[in-house]
């Protein structure tokens, strides 16, 4: 006989299990409408998954029991898998706080399911510590709860009899990080397997990163064709926070046959019930819908870059109660996105956009940045920030008095100091003047590769409520612009000139948009700061010397080929290049970065709690002092 199985992908809210146990409630109410026998629902659905150190609140943790018992009690004909937080009050950690299970309960029929070894749940047993995830900061694991029942390891997964029309079925279930074998001695599927599972769950947490669900297809698809079971794939929706870094959680839960291909998928960023049939004598799973059968795939990836930054985006403004946006439009590419993207998101009455020239900015930048409020619809003004800017330099020129030396004496502003005072006028001063009267947040345009090497100032520039650019490269910005243009507004509202000039941030005169632009030449550093962030362990400086020796530099980064002899005359230029850029991303630019707005996280590494730094004097390895000395004095001789 067939069953009728659902994953339960829904939006979790985290730090509030009202919300989620109503959600969960009310597909529960939903699935027995539509008669399905077993619910799978994604991991810690009650209280979320990146909540911090809210975990060690005893209210809340109780709060999260008595949920429980809720979802427990309403489980009347129906087989319900679901995540919550399991708190064992009579045992603490060695930090001294209570222990806690990032666990999955099984109830029928208004009770708990124990599992074959007696548990009343089965709680995950690999615990990631890496990236976003701290789960043994705050969870014990399976290995532990075994031992503290005295319950043999490799009889101790997570396997659940459920009798279901008179028929038993055993589930393998596990949570997440379970089924990613690859870093883990012990593959918790294949003792599933062991255990008698015929068919296997997984309870999932997962953020999106590019590219990530094709890597789960991978993954999940092998591991249900290695071992010859059907699998459950049942992730979340909804956006959650470590206070640095923004996640979006994509859902796009899926159902594997035992040959290891997709059966049934749903979308992602929708709550879906997800139904199908699983006939466990002839192995065939089928959708009870045909658009189920339709599997989100990430062949374009622009187009979904824009979409997870759209729904990241609209989702935190929802949570932090924000309904209008101040931004900074220069003229140039990032503010000209940025300003599209909230635009989509609030509609153009909601968005303000503001043009802050001072003496060097060009009249055509300052039109662009008109003209895009013009073909947005949204609010404009212009505040020209020469007086201001000057005022602030004649108030820094009064004497300061040395009661050391009983004299006074003046600071000298070099072009640098002056350059910071304009962007912090125009952040600290104008925008947040702005962002009280106009009842909106301030949104911080920058992207990666400004923020990696610091181009932004304290307190200006990178001022704001959050960078939803952040984790995106130079050139993904220009793509995204393109595609705006296209796809979300079908016509040219970010204009031609935006993706044509030069960058620049426009504080000098050295630096226009006519004589010199910005100091990153992006079609390079683009690739050589991403070198640098995402492929930590492999690009050092060492590393990338090495590649530049061997000719094959441009291939290890992928950038164009012919730009490294194109930018570098010299070997000497190409090391001073490498170092300047690599002194800045180590030294002053990881205090900006701490202090930056909190990113929204799309890539495989993301500044913030993702990529977790230290503020360090930056340090050469032996062997790249090594490699440098041999090659100047080569290029000296010869």
């Amino acid at each position: 006989m067939a069953l009728k199985i659902a994953c339960g992908q829904m939006e979790i809210v985290p730090g509030r299990p009202d919300l989620n146990t109503k959600k969960i409630l009310q597909l529960i109410g939903l699935a027995q409408k539509e008669s399905v026998d077993i619910l799978v629902f994604p991991e810690l659905s009650v209280p979320g998954l990146l909540i911090g150190d809210l975990w060690e609140q005893t209210a809340f943790l109780k709060d999260c029991e008595t949920y429980g018992q809720q979802i427990i009690a309403a489980t009347q004909g129906i087989t319900v898998v679901f995540g919550n937080v399991a708190t064992d009050w009579k045992r603490k950690n060695k930090d001294g706080h209570v222990r806690k299970y990032n666990a999955a309960f099984t109830a029928q029929n208004g009770k708990l399911i124990p599992t074959e070894q007696g548990l009343d749940f089965v709680a995950k047993t690999s615990l990631p510590a890496y990236r976003e995830f701290d789960d043994p900061r705050y969870f014990s694991g399976q290995e532990m709860l075994l031992k503290d029942k005295r319950i043999s390891l490799k009889n101790g997964m997570g396997s659940v009899a459920v009798t279901v029309h008179g028929n038993k079925f055993k589930l393998g279930i596990m949570l997440c990080e379970d089924g990613w074998t690859e870093n883990y001695p012990l593959s918790v599927p294949a003792m599933l397997k062991l255990g008698g599972a015929e068919l296997l769950c997984n309870l999932s947490s997962s953020p999106f990163t590019l590219h990530k669900n094709s890597k789960r297809h991978y993954l999940f698809g092998n591991q249900a064709k290695e071992l010859h079971l059907p699998l459950i794939y049942c992730n979340q929706t909804g956006i959650q926070n470590t206070g640095k870094n923004i996640y979006t959680f994509d859902g796009q839960s899926c159902v594997y046959g035992s040959d290891g291909m997709v059966k049934v998928a749903a979308p992602m960023f929708e709550e879906k019930l997800l139904t199908f049939s699983w006939d466990k004598e002839t192995a065939k799973i089928r959708a009870y819908s045909a658009e189920d059968e339709l599997i989100t795939t990430e062949d374009d990836e622009i187009a979904i870059l824009y979409r997870t930054i759209r729904y990241g985006t609209q989702n935190f403004l929802k949570q932090t109660g924000i309904k209008r946006m101040v931004i900074g439009a220069s003229g140039g590419i990032d503010s000209a996105v940025t300003a599209a993207l909230f635009t989509d998101i609030l509609g153009p009455h909601q968005v303000l956009l503001v043009n802050m020239p001072s003496r060097y900015n060009s009249e055509l930048t300052k039109n662009l940045a008109q003209k895009l409020a013009e073909n947005l619809g949204c609010c404009y003004t212009i505040v020209p920030i020469n007086d201001s800017v000057s005022h602030t330099v004649e108030q820094l020129y009064t004497p300061i008095h040395n009661y050391t030396t009983n004299r006074d004496f003046k600071v000298e502003l070099n072009g640098v100091m002056y350059e910071n005072i304009q962007a912090r006028d125009r952040g600290s001063r104008i925008l947040a003047g702005f962002s009280a009267a106009f009842k909106g947040g301030i949104s911080c345009n920058a992207n990666k590769a400004e923020i990696t090497v610091g181009y932004g100032t304290f307190y200006g520039d990178l001022t704001g409520l959050f960078c939803p650019l952040g984790d995106l490269w130079k050139h993904q910005v220009y793509a995204l612009g393109r595609y705006v243009n296209e796809y979300v507004y079908k016509r040219k509202v970010i204009p031609e000139p935006v993706f044509q000039i030069r960058p620049s941030a426009e504080l000098s005169r050295e630096q226009t948009v006519g004589n010199g632009g910005d100091p990153l030449i992006y079609e390079y550093h683009d690739y050589l700061l991403r070198a640098f962030v995402e492929n930590w362990e492999k690009a050092s400086p060492a590393e990338i010397l090495k590649h530049y020796i061997d000719q094959d530099l441009e291939g290890f980064l992928g950038c164009k080929e012919g730009i490294v002899a194109q930018l570098f005359p010299s070997h000497a230029a190409f090391c001073q290049d490498l170092e300047r850029w690599y002194n800045l991303f180590t030294g002053l630019a990881v205090a900006k970065r701490i202090q930056a707005p909190p990113v929204l996280s799309l890539s495989k590494r993301a500044f913030g709690t993702d990529y977790r730094e230290a503020q360090m004097t930056t340090y050469y390895s032996l062997e790249y002092k090594e490699m440098k000395e041999k090659l100047l004095v080569q290029e000296r001789l010869f």
